[in-house]
């Protein structure tokens, strides 16, 4: 794909990629993927967290995100937190001149535009509102696609987080109440649509029915202390849902059910450590995910899920495989509902071994008939995201957007 003067048109993809996140680098895969099929000629680059494993991983070149190294460590000393302020200063020129380099830049999914996990103001939403206020400043359109977004109290991240939204030349959700948030924060989405999450975009490993007796369970973990209203007691929440895993855990292995316990990043090994050590056990293992496709051939195997990270319930759910969610946040219960499986919810952050061992043998008593469903639903993910891709090019390409889209008319 060239620009009107016949060069290859430039496109910058940002966002915390490549830092040990599967999720976000699924989205990613997503998005390049739609932009090496329908786009092949578009010259693509990122801006990102972690660039030597997104060039290692994706084959594309990749610009560290933040001036100073240290950026997400915590700054105690005086030198440090001289450093983190010069950083936020020379990351202002920095994103600037990096955006100025591009024709288009997209923000592939992820929840960019929420705090439901721990968040500083003056991280990602400093660097996502550099980002979209330099591309409205210098020309270049920033589009934000198929992401999650949560009404904020903090009241500096509450504005970046609009004001993000609002300088942003194209904006798609991944959920009704994602696009709900954004408008009571102040943006106006009145042309902004919802989709799936893009991970939905993925291949998918051939499903397998299971037969025979009970088989393996899969329960992803996560490192989870709650979000940002929480911090006055995220060590208590973390220690209630670890323990209610635990006895989830030793309560399926007492009645012989092979475990595999899955991360969705890498601060989730510390879980998995713990887990093993409380149920010990050669009924218990633990994978070592590197990608959402090594998540999904994990998943496919099994006969149930239980997870928590929602892009692990996205794999459970986009393989067909029957899944309870243990839910942190209003995404995830969104997303269990889109897909039919609305009443297998469980409070993360209240964990009740007992009621969930009762919701878990209700789902399983399900299963044949969920897997219809999920299959279902799967298929209408799929031809959504046919539109969202559309849409995006038809907003952000405009130049080919008549022949993308008679294109995919034309496809069988």
């Amino acid at each position: 794909m060239t620009s009107a003067d016949g060069t290859p048109v430039r496109v910058g993809v940002f966002g915390l990629l490549g830092s040990g996140n599967l999720g976000n680098d699924g989205s990613l895969e997503a998005v390049l993927g739609y932009l090496r099929a329908d786009h092949p000629e578009a010259v693509v680059d990122a801006l990102c967290g972690g660039p030597e494993a997104v060039t290692a991983r994706f084959g594309i070149p990749a610009t560290r995100m933040h001036w100073n190294r240290a950026e997400y460590r915590t700054a105690s000393r005086a030198g440090a937190i001289a450093a983190k302020g010069l950083g936020k200063l020379v990351d202002v020129f920095r994103t600037a001149a990096w955006v100025r380099r591009h024709d288009v830049v997209i923000v592939p999914g992820m929840g960019v535009l929420e705090a439901t996990l721990p968040l500083r103001p003056w991280g990602f939403p400093y660097s996502l509102f550099l980002l979209c206020a330099s591309g409205r400043l210098l020309g270049t359109r920033v589009a934000l696609v198929s992401v999650g977004a949560a009404e904020i109290r903090n009241r500096p991240t509450r504005a970046l987080v609009r004001w993000s939204g609002r300088l942003a030349a194209y904006r798609s959700y991944r959920d009704a109440q994602s696009r709900d948030a954004m408008r009571a924060m102040g943006v106006d989405t009145a042309r902004d649509e919802v989709y799936p999450d893009l991970a939905f975009a993925l291949p998918t490993p051939p499903a397998s029915v299971p037969s025979g007796p009970p088989g393996p369970v899969c329960v992803g973990v996560m490192d989870f202390h709650g979000g940002n209203d929480d911090r006055a007691r995220a060590e208590e929440i973390y220690r209630r849902y670890l323990d209610g895993t635990i006895r989830f855990v030793r309560t399926l292995v007492e009645e012989g059910r092979p475990v595999r316990l899955l991360t969705g990043d890498q601060c989730d090994a510390s879980v998995v450590a713990a887990i093993l050590d409380a149920v010990d056990s050669p009924l218990v293992t633990a994978a070592e995910p590197a990608s959402l496709a090594d998540l999904m051939k994990e998943m496919v195997a099994a006969d149930t899920v239980v997870a928590v990270r929602y892009h692990n319930l996205i794999c459970a759910l986009k393989t067909g495989t029957p899944v309870l969610a243990l839910s942190y946040a209003a995404k995830s219960d969104a997303l269990m509902d889109r897909m039919g499986l609305g009443a297998y919810c469980h409070p993360a952050r209240e964990v009740d071994a007992d009621r969930l061992l009762e919701q878990f043998r209700a789902l399983e008593k399900r299963s044949a008939e969920l897997r219809q469903t999920l299959a279902e639903r799967n298929l209408a993910a799929a031809r959504q995201l046919e539109d969202q891709f559309t849409s995006l090019t038809a907003a952000v390409f405009p130049a080919t957007a008549h022949t993308h889209a008679h294109a995919r008319q034309e496809s069988p």
